[in-house]
């Protein structure tokens, strides 16, 4: 695949997310508040790991990259 096509995939990607972001922001609620993310809160400091958000995340892009890759 050529660089030229991954980089217009990877910005049509940047402006979906844009879109969403801007126009349909409940859309992405979920993220951050799945069983599994830790949230840390003290006096002075707030800690916050999303493991699971992380992980649905990368198994979604590496499905989609083996899609793109392999076709």
């Amino acid at each position: 695949m050529p660089a030229a096509k991954i980089f217009i995939f990877f910005g049509l990607i940047l402006l979906a997310i844009g879109l969403i972001l801007q126009f349909a922001p409940w859309l992405l609620t979920w993220f951050g508040k799945l069983p599994g993310d830790i949230r840390i809160k003290g006096d002075n400091t707030f800690i916050f790991i999303p493991i699971t958000s992380m992980l649905i995340l990368s198994a979604v892009i590496s499905v989609v990259l083996n899609y793109l890759i392999k076709k």
